[in-house]
């Protein structure tokens, strides 16, 4: 049985990431939830990783940590799931996308931070949220006129660059970020998907509050 850790599924985007993959895959595994910014938090992550962060995956005496890494071990590990796509050119693609998201984003990612129990009017947040927000669009509606013929997410069916990008797609219906017809369905397809809302029907019941994760503004909505 293999073990993932994670952190608040309100806030942790980056256990968000392989979580949903293997919920979604159906790749069994044993959930271990260690809440962020507690006095004993840094020591229990130690111990299940040097690396000090979540997620870490743990498989028998392996420990793999970061996301990416993650997901790419897996897709090792069940190559019968087929994580990515099947095709050469848009398994090529659907790993430069997620590598952009796992490098790049930052200025979203810092004033954006994910919060699934708040909805915050739009506004402007500078020029390099925009950019980013820019760029991302162009990611997916790039993906979706490649794929759209074959399903609904960014290579046709579920793969692991729709679990890189799907706490961004939090953040964009969380600060309410203009988005076009097309981006929206992908949004949608995002999260109305069933282990996405196994997940954020967690989340949003979750006692914890990240004081650095929450935006000083009003909220229009609370989960």
């Amino acid at each position: 049985m293999l073990t993932l850790v994670i952190g608040n599924k309100n806030y942790s985007s980056w256990s968000l990431r392989p979580w949903l993959a293997m919920r979604h895959f159906e790749i069994p595994f044993e959930e271990v939830l260690i809440p962020l910014d507690q006095p004993d938090t840094k020591t229990r992550i130690l111990a299940q990783s040097p690396g000090g962060k979540v997620p870490v995956l743990k498989d028998g005496d392996l420990t793999i940590w970061d996301s990416l890494a993650i997901l790419e071990y897996l897709a090792e590990r069940f190559p019968e799931k087929r994580l990515w796509p099947e095709r050469p050119a848009a398994r090529a693609l659907a790993r430069s996308i997620a590598c952009e998201m796992h490098s790049g984003f930052t200025a979203i990612r810092s004033a954006c931070p994910m919060n699934l129990r708040k909805r915050f009017a739009y506004r402007d947040r500078g020029a390099d949220v925009t950019r980013d927000a820019v760029r991302i669009q162009q990611v997916w509606a790039d993906c979706r006129r490649r794929y759209r013929d074959e399903g609904p997410f960014l290579f046709g069916a579920f793969s692991a660059a729709d679990a890189m990008f799907a706490p961004v797609v939090t953040r964009f219906e969380t600060y309410a970020i203009p988005v076009d017809d097309e981006v929206g369905a992908y949004m949608n397809a995002v999260l109305s998907l069933p282990a996405f809302l196994e997940w954020k029907d967690a989340g949003v019941q979750e006692s914890w509050v990240l004081d650095h994760d929450e935006v000083d503004e009003p909220a229009i909505t609370a989960a």
